[in-house]
């Protein structure tokens, strides 16, 4: 079973341009759970839509709607997931007594608390279906939820923008159930950025225990190491900052597209974030191979989030190690005038071809090179950076060519 759980993650790579039957979605969950026929309904007020099949088949066509009384609504919702037999009231209310299968398994599609569907599967063999089937069946429909509400907005807007075109509906009319669309894409938009937000929130508990637990152990305070355990300490601690970077990420792009993310001043030197970052990125740095230099002239102060303009350069300098290659250089420059401060991060890494130079800043943007496939990222620093840069009032520019490293260069205002 645990073979069979590891695959769950798998559909999430579910292409939502599916074909109308979603048979994509259906051999994905094949190589995850046994079934003869699959189908998908969408739950209305008071009955059941078909919405998708596995096969096509004489006895129910796609569209078809099976109405419902408000207590089998209540039995069949009341569970996560429920093996049913042919002889079922539901089995029954929705035609597939036809079928003459013997075993059925069933799954909700909600978002959080709200459900609009239902997964369901037969098997011809009797008895077929187990608890640790629904336990999987369960797990793969909190995924595939996500996936079909997606797959269900982008066909509304597909209807839409064909409805607007052939002038099929008055323009009032369209509007209209644009805007109501469009409330319900937003509400959709809310939960999925409010769900990001508190599990990336859970995760980083744990991670900085870990980074913690492993500062403890690196300095030895509690007996010596080996050099082998020195080598796994200093993994651990590596790969514990990579995924907290990786998982700040997500969690600063959610408040960013609430509008909840805020900035609070302060007055400090900016050698103390300077120092700081590279301090908390050096062992990612020496495990690659690859050098930090501060070229700081001269330290001054500055007047601005310390909080924000330390993941300003955090989110730089660790995309230049992450894309620099081994015994490759690092650079960190700070510089001041009467009305700016610069942060100048350069290194002699992989490079930016120019036509991605406008491209790069958007979110989940990744540029696609046999180098880049190496390395895990989110595609979201960049993004969350220039977000932050603008909180400020500042700016952020790039200079680049392939292979000639790269210079990302923030502008922000001293007051």
């Amino acid at each position: 079973m645990q073979e069979i759980l590891k695959l769950i993650p798998s559909l999430f790579e579910i292409n939502l341009n599916i074909d109308k039957d979603g048979n994509t979605i259906f051999r994905k969950l094949a190589s995850i759970i046994q079934f003869d026929e699959g189908f998908i309904y969408f739950l209305n007020p008071d009955s059941l839509q078909l919405k998708y099949t596995y096969k096509t088949h004489s006895n129910y066509k796609i569209n078809e709607v099976f109405p419902m009384s408000d207590a089998l609504k209540r039995k069949i919702y009341s569970k996560n997931g429920e093996i049913l037999s042919q002889e079922s009231e539901l089995i029954s209310a929705i035609g597939l007594s036809k079928l003459k299968k013997k075993s059925y398994i069933l799954a909700k599609i909600a978002i959080k608390s709200t459900v609009f569907g239902i997964i369901l599967l037969t098997k011809q063999e009797a008895a077929f279906y187990t608890d640790k089937d629904i336990i999987i069946l369960n797990a793969a429909s909190s995924i595939l939820s996500y996936i079909l509400k997606d797959l269900e907005l982008s066909n509304v807007f597909k209807i839409q923008l064909r409805a607007l075109k052939d002038g099929i509906v008055e323009k009032n009319e369209a509007y209209k159930t644009i805007k109501e669309q469009n409330e319900k894409i937003l509400e959709a938009d809310r939960i999925k950025n409010e769900f990001l937000a508190n599990i990336s929130h859970e995760l980083r508990t744990p991670l900085n225990s870990i980074l913690g637990f492993s500062d403890i152990l690196g300095a030895q305070l509690y007996g010596n190491l080996n050099s082998k355990q020195e080598e796994y300490v200093n993994d651990i601690k590596v790969s514990a900052t990579h995924l907290l970077g990786m998982i700040n990420g997500i969690l600063d792009m959610s408040k960013i597209e609430a509008n909840a993310m805020k900035i609070v001043k302060s007055t400090f030197w900016i050698s103390r974030a300077v120092d700081e970052v590279t301090n908390i990125l050096a062992p990612l740095a020496d495990k690659k191979g690859v050098s930090i230099i501060k070229k700081m002239d001269t330290d001054f102060e500055v007047f601005a989030d310390y909080q924000k303009i330390q993941q300003i350069l955090y989110n730089l300098v660790s995309n230049s190690i992450k894309f620099t290659p081994k015994d490759g250089q690092v650079d960190i420059l700070t510089t001041c005038n009467k009305e700016t401060f610069k942060l100048v991060v350069h290194d002699t890494g992989i490079g930016i071809d120019e036509k991605y130079h406008g491209k790069i800043f958007a979110k989940f943007v990744q540029l696609d090179s046999a180098y880049t496939k190496k390395e895990s990222s989110t595609g979201l620093g960049l993004t969350i950076t220039k977000e932050l840069a603008e909180l400020h009032g500042g700016k952020i520019s790039v200079v680049s060519e392939v292979n000639n490293g790269s210079t990302f260069i923030v502008e922000i205002p001293l007051l």
